[in-house]
């Protein structure tokens, strides 16, 4: 079974070295950090965030040193403040936390030079949870697409080189080579979805469908080429109507082309995701849009977007009434 591990490791081509691999000190970046010391000996270092949240953490951070020792591997230690604000949700507080410690440690010196490649430890058990995370919220294609092998964040080449690889297979991998880790306490806890999804729903689909990993391994390939697709189209409307877009120019497109562009300005110019609710509304209102003194004034993501003249904006506050028009 860790043949699985061994062959994915074998595929692995990091962009850069020296790489940096997340490590949590759990099995599955206990196994990616081990790999790939032995792959780049000199070349790979340790990035630990410390969040903070549990009484546990200090203990994590002895662990992960003291494997880093044993491994011969350089240890670079980041401590935030993940605790999530009213409304948010604890997961994703700490999955921003996170990718910022990431950056703010390949910035930092290190004794290894710059630091522009992370590996990261997500299987193919994350991948499966992370699509029915998807599903249980609605989500449109980005969401259903899943974690991508590889991506770019915060300047730096983001890699997942096990996302292939079952939980159990990188498990059995760390037995035979002897390398202890530790089990995160809050991953039994249910009152978190994604551990409600490993608790009960996984082990219901290895009973009824054992394939499901590689099924739904296609279908995650499917939608982030759907979603590379739409990506490009929304990259020619943009060109094509503006930026910021003019209102003329989106309502000669479909509304589907409509919500595919918009979708992508916000994101791309303004870090913005519309929910599913409000990009409706503005799309219902850019079709009553026919007079010039329409006006346009909707709350989108965490600003607004507001009608000026020919063209829409968005603001994360709302402008003077004299730059309204």
């Amino acid at each position: 079974m860790n043949e699985a591990f061994e062959r994915a490791m074998a595929a692995f081509e990091p962009a850069h070295l020296p790489l940096a691999v997340g490590f949590s000190g759990g099995a599955d970046s206990t196994a990616l950090l081990a790999a790939c010391a032995s792959a780049w000996p000199g070349q790979v270092i340790a990035f630990h965030v410390h969040h903070g949240l549990q009484a546990a953490a200090d203990d994590f951070e002895r662990h992960c040193a003291a494997v880093c020792e044993c491994l011969g591997v350089p240890l670079l230690v980041h401590r935030v403040d993940a605790r999530h604000a009213p409304g948010d949700s604890p997961e994703d507080a700490a999955r921003r936390a996170r990718y910022e410690a990431f950056a703010a440690m390949a910035r930092s010196d290190s004794t290894l030079g710059t630091v522009r490649s992370i590996a990261l430890g997500h299987h193919a058990d994350d991948q499966v949870e992370t699509l029915l995370l998807a599903l249980s919220r609605g989500a449109g294609l980005p969401g259903l697409a899943a974690m991508p092998a590889h991506a770019r964040r915060h300047g730096l080449d983001i890699h997942r080189p096990l996302l292939g690889v079952p939980g159990a297979a990188i498990r059995e991998w760390l037995r035979g080579v002897d390398l202890p880790w530790i089990e995160d306490p809050s991953n039994g806890d249910e009152r978190y979805t994604r551990n409600r999804i490993r608790a009960v729903l996984l082990p219901a689909l290895e009973r009824s469908f054992p394939q499901f990993r590689t099924t739904f391994a296609r279908s995650i390939g499917h939608a982030a080429q759907a979603q590379q697709l739409l990506g490009e189209l929304a990259a020619q409307d943009l060109g094509a109507v503006g930026d910021p877009p003019r209102i003329a120019g989106l309502q000669a497109l479909s509304r589907a082309r409509q919500a595919n562009v918009l979708r992508h300005w916000l994101m791309q110019a303004h870090g913005c995701a519309p929910s599913a609710a409000q990009l409706e509304q503005l799309l219902d209102q850019l079709r009553a849009c026919t007079t010039r003194g329409h006006r346009i004034h909707l709350k989108v993501g965490s600003g607004h977007v507001e009608r000026q003249g020919d063209r829409l904006h968005w603001y994360n506050f709302r402008p003077s009434p004299k730059a309204s028009r």
